[in-house]
């Protein structure tokens, strides 16, 4: 086997730990101390043309996405022996290119959206511009890779022996450095620019992301009524709160 080199060791043994690291820690601090930051700044009252179709594109692309990865990296490829390899490598390249074609145009859309709205332009903070460059390169990245893989434009390249096996021995605390290490360089660069992209997660609108409004499952029905003057009690009203008309 061949000595990992030092810059080998600090991307894929080094930073992935730092990528967990800040990304666990960054959410807990943003939860902790800015739980009303903790929102996407919905800018749909001043536009609502667009994000009713770039939204629905980008988030549904995004879902599939997420859900390619979880099959791909964390499954291992023996659980999926009863699949051939054929129908499996066409499968997850179709879906795969259609998810990201959905994301890629949602997310431009959006982008095209905050830039010719008025409105919308001035609500987007420097932060936004910052989080879009990485998502974008992430996105743009990862259809470049399933691209590559998918043998449209060469040899086709199975990312299950190496990548996802790297991937898996991270959460093992023993990362396979040398299976990245091997890996094409577009799958490199796509893996760190994913790394990237989480340590700043923390700390842009992409917090949202893992917000759901669970909670309204269980809660109880609230009765609201207006408060008659028979209602109000024998308390004088404070100064300033007089009741117009009396």
């Amino acid at each position: 086997m061949n000595e990992s080199t030092t810059v080998q060791i600090l991307l894929w043994a080094v930073l992935p730990y730092v990528t967990i690291a800040v990304f666990v820690v960054g959410m807990f601090w943003r939860y902790r101390y800015d739980k009303f930051g903790w929102t996407t700044r919905s800018s749909q009252l001043y536009e609502r043309t667009l994000i009713r179709i770039a939204s629905p594109l980008f988030h549904i692309g995004i879902l599939a996405v997420v859900a390619g990865h979880v099959i791909g990296l964390v499954i291992p490829e023996q659980w999926t022996t009863w699949l051939p390899e054929v129908a499996y490598h066409a499968m997850a390249v179709v879906l795969g290119i259609i998810a990201g074609v959905c994301t890629l145009t949602g997310i431009v859309l959006l982008i095209y959206r905050r830039r010719t709205v008025g409105p919308v332009f001035s609500a987007t903070t420097n932060n936004d511009k910052f989080m879009y460059v990485f998502l974008v390169a992430a996105i743009c990245l990862g259809l470049i890779t399933t691209f590559y893989g998918s043998g449209i434009f060469g040899p086709s390249y199975n990312y299950r022996d190496t990548v996802a096996v790297w991937f898996r021995s991270i959460f093992f605390l023993n990362p396979q450095i040398q299976d990245m290490a091997e890996a094409p360089p577009s799958y490199q660069i796509h893996a760190i620019a994913g790394m990237l992209l989480f340590i700043i997660w923390p700390f842009t609108r992409l917090v949202h992301a893992f917000s759901a409004p669970l909670g309204y499952v269980f809660r109880p029905y609230v009765v609201y009524r207006d408060r008659g003057s028979h209602d109000a009690g024998s308390r004088p009203d404070r100064r300033g709160w007089e009741k117009i008309g009396q």
